[in-house]
């Protein structure tokens, strides 16, 4: 089900005066919804919204697909999207929705294909510009790895000791 809108899209609608696809400080507090990125400073979160963009997709169109090599982690900013595979029911995505973020480290291959029911704004971060980010900050690495550990904890509590 998709989360409410965060008060910041309602602020600060997605393409409003932006010459480029950059996103920048408007998007922190979009991305400290993230779990992955909970465990952030305001300042490592600027970061990784300063190496964002944004791309739109329109209605019926593939944003990712199941077994293709993931290479980009996605927030939806407006717009709904459906998820299917062929493990996991269908499911719908909207504004606040985020998906890919294992992406970010291994690239691994899709679990899902996600496809845009509407006109889809997001706001993508590739691989390679989050990895950029991490191997210039070790702060930054031990952050996101406090943040996974904690997730890994919650998601297999008595195979985590």
């Amino acid at each position: 089900m998709p989360r409410s809108t965060p008060d910041v899209l309602r602020a600060h609608p997605p393409t409003a005066g932006r010459p480029d696809d950059r996103l920048g400080r408007d998007w922190v507090d979009v991305l400290r919804e993230v779990p992955l990125f909970a465990e952030l400073s305001k300042r490592h979160v600027r970061r990784i919204a300063n190496a964002a963009r944004q791309k739109r997709f329109q209605p019926n169109t593939a944003i990712v697909r199941q077994g293709e090599r993931g290479e980009t982690f996605f927030v939806i900013l407006d717009g709904t999207a459906r998820v299917e595979s062929a493990r996991h029911r269908l499911r719908r995505l909207g504004t606040g929705d985020f998906f890919g973020e294992l992406a970010l480290f291994d690239g691994g291959p899709r679990s899902a294909t996600i496809t845009a029911e509407t006109e889809v704004l997001t706001m993508r971060l590739s691989r390679r510009a989050f990895l950029d980010l991490v191997k210039k900050d070790g702060d930054l690495a031990l952050a996101l790895l406090k943040g996974l550990s904690a997730r890994l904890r919650q998601a297999a509590p008595s195979e985590t000791c």
